[in-house]
Parts: structure tokens; C-alpha cells; sequence
């Protein structure tokens, strides 16, 4: 009997963390428990709706100039006015929404990849190799996001594609020191060590040991990331540096509604209205999913 005690015991010493459920109803009931996640869902999923079927829900056609609207006020023909060349501001919101969603989620997939891949080389093999990693990522961390991103852009040319380009290369470092950082605590565990002395390759350990068990704070992290890449395409496309007229886009929008303010202040306030509630809803759901991804958190809640 103590024996098979002991055996028991050393397979729970060296077997791997049970995997995280992903049950879609479990995960979604554990976010939902978080507070304003719900009306977080909410608003990104009407975003998400507003973006896929924007040729469909916008009431005119984005770039329709209406000469005898300009500057008009929301009434029932334009709900949210128009602009200072007639163009429906509503439709143009609704467009806006795709290139937001196309740069936040594509500049942090590009952001996801660089960084993990650098952060698994690093923090698995250590060593000289690591240290140069983690110095390149410092140097590249050390200048502020927005004027990093500005100057990739403006070297890059304008355009959509630069701007996720260099908005994915801002947050490269941030997923490159959490994914080091995880594995240097992973690698050392005894089902990673048990692995490497069963003749498992560096390669195969990875895969199956060690980046199953960093993948939470990965999705966390990236959730939190697209709202902040929302913003960097907005601020890059009011510095005139991002997509360029006559595309739909928030950032273009308050930088043309600026000029107004005193005389048509709903070209900035809907425009900036759609880029908070989108990036603080991004923000909750992020905080939410940290909560269902982390076990103790989800007791404490």
C-alpha cells in the first residue's frame, strides 16, 4: 500500500498543471461574474457587428459629399450631422469601426507573434542568447510608444499596413518580457524536467510543456493591447501619419472635427465617444478574462 502510494504520489510530482477549461459557457459565465464586463461584451460585440456589416447598417455611403449639408446638426435625415464636406458622420463612424478592429486586432497579432517567438528563445535557452533578446527589447521599449510608432510610420510611408507594422512593433517587447517571464518560471518545474531527461528535444518541450502553460497571461495581455493599439492608429491618424483621406477613420475624424469645435463640436464628440467607449470596454474585458483565467482571483471574486 505504500508503495502505490508513493507511485501516486511521484505521478502527481511529475505530471503537468491540468490544463486550463475552456468551456465557452463556463469562461463566458466567469467573465460575465466580473463587474461591467457585460456591458463590455456588449459594446465590442456592436462593434464588431458595426464592422462586419458596415455596407449594410450605414444609412449613406461614407464618402457621399452633400453640398447643401455641411456642418450640419444631427437631425433625423443625418443622426449624427454631417462633416465639413457633407459626409455623413454616422456612416462614417460605422466604417471608422473597421479600421479600428483591422489594426487592433491585426497589429497585436503581429505583436503577439514577434514577441512570443523571442520570448520563448529567451527564457528556454537563457543564457548569452537571452541577454541579447532582452537588451534589444529594452532599447526598443525605452522610447515612448507613440513617438516610436510616428517615427516607423513617417519612415514607412503612410498607409494602414505601415501603421500596424509599427504599432506591432511597439508592443513587441511587452509580449516578449511576459512570455520570458513565464517560461523562466515554467522551465524549472518538475514535468519540464522530466521531459528533458526522457530525451525530449527543445522543440517538442516547448510545444507541448511549456507554452500550454503560458498561453493565459498571452490572451490577458493581447485583450488589453488591442485597445491600446486603437488608440496608437487614431493618434498616428490625427497626426495625419496613418490612413490617409478619403478612408473613414476615427483618428482622421477628430482631427478634422477639431477645427470645428466651436461651431460643429459632433464632429469631434462622436468620433472620440466611439474610441473611449470601445478602448475602455477592450480594458474591462481584458480585466475580466484575467480574472477567469486565474484561478485564485476567481475564488477571491
Amino acid at each position: 500500500m505504500e508503495s502505490t502510494n508513493e507511485n501516486l504520489g511521484e505521478q502527481e510530482l511529475f505530471a503537468p498543471p491540468r490544463p486550463i477549461d475552456w468551456g465557452i459557457v463556463r469562461l463566458l459565465r466567469s467573465i460575465l461574474q466580473t463587474r461591467l464586463a457585460g456591458a463590455s461584451l456588449a459594446i465590442v460585440l456592436v462593434v464588431v457587428f458595426a464592422a462586419v456589416f458596415a455596407g449594410i447598417i450605414a444609412p449613406y455611403d461614407p464618402n457621399l459629399q452633400d453640398y447643401s449639408a455641411f456642418t450640419k446638426a444631427p437631425s433625423w435625415q443625418h443622426l449624427l450631422g454631417t462633416d465639413d464636406l457633407g459626409r455623413d458622420v454616422l456612416s462614417r463612424i460605422i466604417y471608422g469601426s473597421r479600421v479600428s478592429l483591422e489594426v487592433g486586432i491585426i497589429a497585436v497579432g503581429i505583436a503577439l507573434v514577434a514577441g512570443v517567438a523571442i520570448g520563448l528563445v529567451a527564457g528556454y535557452w537563457g543564457g548569452a542568447l537571452d541577454d541579447v533578446l532582452m537588451r534589444v527589447m529594452d532599447a526598443v521599449q525605452a522610447f515612448p510608444g507613440l513617438i516610436l510608432a510616428l517615427a516607423i510610420t513617417a519612415a514607412l510611408g503612410p498607409g494602414i499596413t505601415k501603421v500596424m507594422i509599427a504599432i506591432g512593433v511597439v508592443g513587441t517587447p511587452v509580449f516578449a518580457r511576459l512570455t520570458r517571464a513565464q517560461v523562466l518560471s515554467v522551465r524549472e518545474r518538475d514535468y519540464v524536467i522530466a521531459s528533458r531527461a526522457l530525451g525530449a528535444g527543445p522543440l517538442r518541450t516547448i510545444l507541448q510543456h511549456v507554452w500550454p502553460n503560458v498561453t493565459a497571461p498571452l490572451i490577458v495581455q493581447a485583450t488589453l493591447l488591442v485597445g491600446g493599439a486603437i488608440i496608437s492608429e487614431a493618434s498616428l491618424s490625427f497626426l495625419g501619419v496613418g490612413v490617409q483621406p478619403p478612408t473613414a477613420s476615427w483618428g482622421s475624424m477628430l482631427q478634422t472635427g477639431y477645427q470645428y469645435m466651436q461651431v460643429a463640436p459632433w464632429l469631434s464628440i462622436f468620433p472620440g465617444l466611439a474610441i473611449f467607449l470601445t478602448v475602455l470596454s477592450f480594458n474591462f474585458l481584458g480585466d475580466a478574462l484575467r480574472v477567469a483565467l486565474d484561478p485564485r482571483l476567481s475564488r477571491r471574486g
